[in-house]
Parts: C-alpha cells; structure tokens; sequence
C-alpha cells in the first residue's frame, strides 16, 4: 500500500470578485506519496498556485477534503496550521521573498525564530546554508546576491527546519537558464538525499520532465496525469476518490 503524505478529494476553491464567483479549483482529487518527485502544469489560469497555496495550508478549500500525513486539515486550528507550515512545509517562491534588509544568514533564521526551538539558530542556519553552496555568502543583502544565490537562500530557508514537503512555485522563472538548472538539480538532491516530498509548480517541459509524474490543470480540474515512462493517464477529476 502506497504512503500518501497528501490526498485531497473534489477540492473546489472560489473567489467572491464583487457580484462574480471565480472558480480557481473545480473539483481536484489527488494523491502524492511521501518522498515522490511530482511536478504540476497547466497555463496561467488554471489553478496552478492556488492548489499549491492549499497543499501548502496557506489557503482553505471552499468545499471538498484535504488530508495532510493523515490528517485533516479542515479540523486543524491557526496555531496548527501556522506550525505545519513552520515545520512540515518548506516553501520556495519565484519572487524568492526575502527581506531587503537582512543577510543571508538573518533570513535562514527567521523560521527557526518563528518555531520557537531551542536549538543553536546561527549555527543551523549556517548548516543551512552550507548546504546550498552559500558557505562566502553568509552576511550579504539580497541586492548583494545573483538571482540564483537568492533563490538558493530561499531554498536553504525552506529547509532549515527539515520539512517534510517542499512546495515551489515556478522556483526558476526568474532565473537564466545556467541559474535554473542549478536550482532544480539541488532540489531533486534534497529529494533523494533527504528523502523530501517535492512538488514542483512550472511552466517548463524541461522541469517537468525531470519529476516522477506529472499533473496537468486546466480551468481548475486535472485533465491528465502520468509517470514518467508511462503513456499519461486521463484523470476522473471532478469524481470523489474512492472511500
């Protein structure tokens, strides 16, 4: 039986966007097992990001289930949620979202600040940072740093805390190509090295192509899906998982 860290079934998110109601998500169900590579597709529109934001509990479904490492998200309050997405998800932006006026160092830190843990924080974030190639780098500004140096703190951030699951959102789109492919080869290492969950949101076929299996969205539903090696598999994506 396979270990599923994340099942959602017929998961629908709306937006009130004055008298209209926007329908991001239509009806997704899904399963990721722990340590799985998956990367998902679909063009601008088509719920992309807002899944994530719920795989990732920054967001709430309108309807439908959620399930996290066997539990369901919907019965868990703020501080449980706020703790999840401290401790059991990393997570990695295009805009890479560090603070202006910090260090590298500094930024690593804050999640570890925020969990509250006893541990040694500078030396952790270091270790954190070592690990991504940034050993020179500790106590310089994001301004100070290359697109790929940036999106590489925001990485060691993410994992500074051992999550889980790593959630990134288009991590390379604001990179050059050399830059892009450096990130994404450290990423699939946490994931064999660590044995990290990681889901990949992109745009790319070269990205894609690199995951496990790959999920297509379209207008909020998932039209297809497939390992790598297999042909793709229609999804039944406004159906119930089975009980």
């Amino acid at each position: 039986m396979e270990d599923w860290v994340i099942i959602t079934d017929n998961v629908v998110k709306e937006y009130q966007m004055g008298q209209v109601v926007v329908r991001a998500l239509a009806g997704v169900s899904l399963k990721i097992a722990r340590n799985e590579v998956v990367a998902i597709m679909g063009p601008s529109g088509s719920g992309k990001s807002t899944l994530m934001h719920i795989l990732g509990c920054l967001d709430q479904p309108t309807s439908g289930s959620y399930t996290l490492d066997g539990e369901q998200v919907a019965r868990l309050n703020d501080n449980q949620l706020a703790r999840i997405r401290n401790q059991k998800v990393g997570f990695i932006f295009q805009s890479f979202n560090l603070l202006p006026r910090s260090d590298a160092l500094a930024n690593v830190e804050l999640p570890i600040r925020y969990s509250g843990s006893t541990r040694d924080i500078k030396l952790h974030a270091r270790e954190a940072l070592e690990a991504v190639g940034l050993t020179d780098r500790l106590h310089h500004r994001p301004s100070e740093l290359s697109g790929g140096q940036q999106q590489r703190v925001a990485i060691a951030r993410a994992l500074v805390n051992n999550p889980a699951i790593i959630m990134a959102d288009e991590p390379t789109g604001n990179l050059d190509s050399h830059s892009g492919k450096e990130i994404i080869d450290l990423l699939l290492g946490l994931n064999r090295d660590k044995k990290t969950t990681l889901i990949i949101i992109t745009h790319d076929p070269k990205i894609a192509v690199q995951a496990q299996r790959i999920i297509r969205l379209q207008d909020g539903l998932i039209v297809d899906q497939g390992y790598q090696g297999d042909q793709d598999q229609q999804a039944e994506p406004v159906m119930p998982l089975a009980a």
